[in-house]
């Protein structure tokens, strides 16, 4: 009896939406039609902000050609623009546009602002724009070093893990940067690409290397000449890298202590500046107060 039911339940849902399809047919032609039109504005939307980017692109590099600069200089820009995370074609050319459209920015803002009337403000705005992105550039650098810094421990960890299970070290790695991606995103991406040096035929310890030379952080440093040590001589990975791994965990304890022993020092300046003062004001102004009309008395 139960499967009868079920049955016209069924035969009676598929010949009710049969029955609404053809009745709404002029309707749900009219809404596929305007879902297809709008697909088709976002193609064209996406064709254009592709073709904008293109433009932008175009304007970065002929805007770069303005200012001459020697090779030697392009490669030092290039590997601070590295170490912070811009690796595309055309982050140099953008940056050094930059470095071109801000000084005249903000001359643009120093003549409408009205203070424009002696020649050393104009000096001071555009070495000041010309010198604020190197200024972002090094506090962006500085930024993805601390967040490599602070996932180091961590990813280690999972390499050891990684390790003890059985996995080789370029397969760890691997391992790794798709676990750890979301947690440590900075540190993962430099990961991703020692994985694919080595898929290209790179040597593990030049990909190493250069992961240390992009960074240019000490802890991994010392951990990438800590791997090829241990490749050389053929120790155990695992161990090596869990001893380097609690190696960096204590001298992130030794540098918070540091830090608590020197806020003592630190607090000498606000106490002397800020604190001292408003309680000398307390402690002594009403003592100032009685001696000042005991004085007038006697003057009196």
């Amino acid at each position: 009896m139960e499967i009868e039911i079920f049955a016209f339940l069924a035969i009676f849902i598929l010949i009710a939406s049969g029955g609404l399809i053809l009745f709404y047919r002029e309707r749900v032609i009219q809404r596929l039609s305007a879902a297809i039109a709008q697909n088709q504005e976002r193609g064209n939307l996406t064709k254009t902000i592709q073709q904008s980017g293109f433009s932008l692109a175009g304007v970065a590099s002929h805007l770069d050609k303005v200012i001459p600069k020697s090779q030697a200089e392009i490669g030092v820009t290039q590997q601070r623009l590295i170490r912070a995370g811009y690796r595309t074609e055309n982050a140099i050319k953008v940056f050094n546009s930059v470095k071109l459209v801000v000084p005249v920015a903000l001359c643009a803002a120093v003549f409408f602002s009205g203070q424009g009337r002696s020649f050393f403000l104009y000096i001071g705005a555009a070495g000041l724009g010309y010198l604020l992105p190197d200024f972002w550039l090094g506090k962006a650098i500085k930024g993805r070093q601390s967040k490599v810094r602070r996932g180091l421990p961590d990813v280690l960890d999972l390499l050891v893990i990684c390790i003890e299970a059985g996995l080789s070290l370029d397969q760890a790695t691997k391992r790794t940067t798709e676990e750890l991606m979301k947690a440590q995103p900075a540190l993962c991406d430099e990961l991703n690409i020692v994985v694919l040096e080595q898929r290209a035929g790179r040597p593990r310890a030049d990909c190493w290397k250069h992961l240390a030379d992009r960074t240019d952080v000490d802890s991994l440093r010392n951990l990438v000449s800590v791997l090829i040590q241990s490749e050389q001589f053929g120790t155990s990975i695992a161990k090596t890298l869990r001893i380097h791994s609690d190696t960096l965990r204590t001298q992130r304890i030794q540098q918070v202590e540091e830090m608590a022993a020197k806020t003592t020092v630190k607090l000498v300046f606000p106490l002397v500046l800020f604190i001292f003062p408003s309680l000398f004001l307390v402690v002594l102004g009403p003592a100032l107060i009685t001696m000042s009309d005991s004085f007038k008395v006697f003057s009196q």
